[in-house]
C-alpha cells in the first residue's frame, strides 16, 4: 500500500471537521431531544455509510465473538451519550480538548488490562496532558472565555468520556484479533440502533423540522467522519498523520465561536496545547518502536499492521 502522507492528512483533518460539524448538531438539539433519540438517528443514518465500507472487501457479519460486539456497543453507546451531555454544556472546543485525553488513559488502561509496562516518556506525558485537564477544568473567571456559566460537573463527565473512549478502542484491539474491522464497525451500528431504538417509545419527542434536519445530517456527517477517517489511516501510517487529529481542536474552536459565540479562553488555549502535545508526543515516541518492527519484517510498513 503506498505511503500517501498528503492524502492521509488532508482525508484525516477532514474528518475530523465533520465530527466537529456532527458535535455542534448534537449541541443545537441536545437541548431539546433526548440524548439516546439523537444517537439512534446518528447510528441509523450512518449505517449506509459503514454498509458502504464493508461492501469493498465484502460484507460479513459471522462471528464467533458476539458477546464481545455486545459488550463494546454497550460500552461505546454509553460514551456516545456522554458526548451528548457534554457538547450540550460545555464550549465545543472545550469539549473537544478533554475527548483528547483518550490517548492518556489508554496508557492507564494498559496496566491492568493487557499487563503492559509503560516506559517512562509515556509517564512524562501522561503527567504533562492530566497537567492540561486541570487547567482547562479549573481555568475559570479571568482565564475562561466569553460566555455562558458552565456546570463543573460536566468538566467531570468529559473526562469520563476519555476514559470509556479509552476502554472502548482496547475492546476493538481485542476484537481486531480475530475480527475484521469491517465486521466490528458493522455490529457496532446495527446494535447500537437496535438499543438505542427500545426506550424510543418511552423517551420520544417529536422533533421539528430544523431538529429533523439536524438528525439526518448528524448521521450523514458521522458516516462520513467514518469513511474519511477509514481512507486516511488506509493511505499513510498512524504515527505520521495521528498528529492531524487534533485538527479537530481548530474546527471545534471556529463553530464554536462563530456559530455559539463561544471564545476560547487562554486556559482552554494552554491547557489545549499540553494535552496535545502530550499525545503527539506519545505518537513520535511510538514511531522508533514500529520502525524497529518494519525491519525486522514483523509489521508492514504502510499500514503499521502485521503483514
Amino acid at each position: 500500500m503506498k505511503h500517501d502522507l498528503k492524502r492521509g492528512a488532508l482525508l484525516l483533518a477532514s474528518a475530523t471537521f465533520f465530527t466537529a460539524a456532527l458535535n455542534a448538531l448534537q449541541k443545537l438539539t441536545g437541548s431539546t431531544l433526548p440524548a439516546l433519540e439523537i444517537i439512534f438517528f446518528r447510528n441509523l443514518f450512518s449505517l449506509p455509510f459503514v454498509l458502504l465500507i464493508a461492501a469493498r472487501t465484502g460484507i460479513v457479519l459471522k462471528t464467533d465473538h458476539f458477546g464481545g460486539h455486545v459488550l463494546r456497543s454497550v460500552v461505546g453507546l454509553i460514551s456516545m451519550i456522554m458526548v451528548v451531555i457534554t457538547v450540550t454544556r460545555l464550549p465545543l472546543a472545550e469539549q473537544q480538548v478533554l475527548s483528547y485525553t483518550q490517548p492518556l488513559f489508554l496508557v492507564l488502561l494498559s496496566i491492568p488490562l493487557l499487563h503492559e509496562r509503560p516506559s517512562l516518556q509515556r509517564w512524562v506525558a501522561v503527567s504533562i496532558g492530566f497537567s492540561g485537564v486541570i487547567v482547562v477544568a479549573l481555568g475559570k473567571g479571568l482565564l475562561h472565555g466569553a460566555g455562558t456559566a458552565v456546570p463543573s460537573w460536566a468538566y467531570f463527565v468529559a473526562l469520563a468520556q476519555g476514559a470509556v473512549g479509552a476502554l472502548t478502542t482496547m475492546q476493538i484491539r481485542q476484537l481486531s484479533a480475530t475480527e475484521a474491522s469491517t465486521t466490528i464497525a458493522l455490529w457496532q451500528a446495527i446494535l447500537m440502533t437496535l438499543m438505542t431504538a427500545l426506550p424510543l417509545p418511552f423517551i420520544w419527542t417529536t422533533p421539528g423540522m430544523t431538529e429533523a434536519a439536524c438528525l439526518v445530517a448528524v448521521g450523514a456527517f458521522a458516516g462520513i467522519a467514518q469513511v474519511l477517517q477509514t481512507e486516511a489511516f488506509a493511505s499513510a501510517q498512524v504515527s505520521a498523520i495521528g498528529p492531524f487529529a487534533y485538527s479537530g481542536l481548530l474546527w471545534a474552536a471556529l463553530i464554536g465561536w462563530f456559530g455559539f459565540g463561544e471564545i476560547p479562553g487562554i486556559a482552554m488555549v494552554i491547557g489545549g496545547l499540553l494535552i496535545i502535545g502530550s499525545g503527539v508526543w506519545m505518537l513520535r515516541h511510538d514511531r522508533p518502536a514500529k520502525q524497529k518492527a518494519v525491519a525486522e519484517g514483523t509489521m508492514d510498513a504502510a499500514t503499521g499492521t502485521p503483514p
